[in-house]
């Protein structure tokens, strides 16, 4: 049986996916980094530091690269959250960082995290940031007309239905990660947490940047926008 999901079994599609992506990242980095003397410096849109942690600690010490994690709560960190001084946490809305000036950063890296920030105009301000805080970025979500949602895995097509039918769905079953939610409120904020972009909005979004698909059986599962790859 094909399991989807659980990125913690090494056999999973989405372990599979994770580690192929990383190498993707690490060689766009490492491209990137030979432009730059001294430390190199990435912001990380709703990172957590335990992702950093599986793209290596080690691997970011030697080429002298500093992360800086933006999430919304800090309970969304990770385990390794202030053990390791090479990546910080800050607390913050990623679609408004007025605090840093433009280009503060070498590189914006963000994985599956604008299907989140809410609606277009949210998306709008995400991709706005992206494209001024950095002159490079890579930016990676799932793609909308593949058949499974990876934040709901459990009912393939279930971002193809209607609200109304996910709404129902949430309510008595078990998705995703999260358990059911009887409660409307509760269930419609399960609805909402996220909204996959089909290729035409993504590249509206990045149109400077270069777009790749990754595939599962020459279907698109999810899209990767990278500026400064060249």
């Amino acid at each position: 049986m094909v399991q989807w999901a659980d990125a913690t079994n090494q056999k999973s599609l989405a372990a599979k996916f994770r580690l192929k992506r990383d190498k993707l990242l690490r060689k766009f980095i490492e491209f990137r980094r030979e432009k730059h003397v001294g430390r190199f410096r990435i912001v990380d849109l709703g990172g957590t530091t335990d992702y950093w942690y599986r793209v290596g600690m080690d691997w970011l010490e030697k080429h002298d690269i500093e992360v800086t994690c933006v999430n919304s709560e800090y309970d969304q960190f990770g385990a390794f959250f202030n053990k390791v001084d090479i990546v910080k946490c800050v607390q913050g809305d990623a679609c408004n960082l007025a605090q840093y000036a433009d280009n503060s950063f070498h590189l914006v890296h963000s994985n599956s995290v604008i299907e989140h920030v809410g609606r277009w105009p949210d998306m709008r301000r995400f991709a706005n940031e992206v494209h001024r805080l950095a002159p490079a970025y890579y930016v990676q979500t799932p793609y909308f007309w593949f058949p499974i949602d990876p934040h709901f895995y459990r009912m393939p097509f279930y971002h193809w239905m209607p609200e109304p039918i996910r709404l129902k769905a949430q309510r008595r079953f078990k998705l995703g990660w999260a358990d059911s939610e009887p409660q409307v409120d509760d269930a419609m904020r399960l609805v909402m947490s996220s909204i996959i972009l089909d290729a035409t909005q993504f590249r509206a979004l990045f149109p400077d940047a270069e777009h790749r698909f990754e595939r599962v059986a020459m279907l698109p599962k999810s899209m990767i926008a990278l500026r400064g790859f060249k």
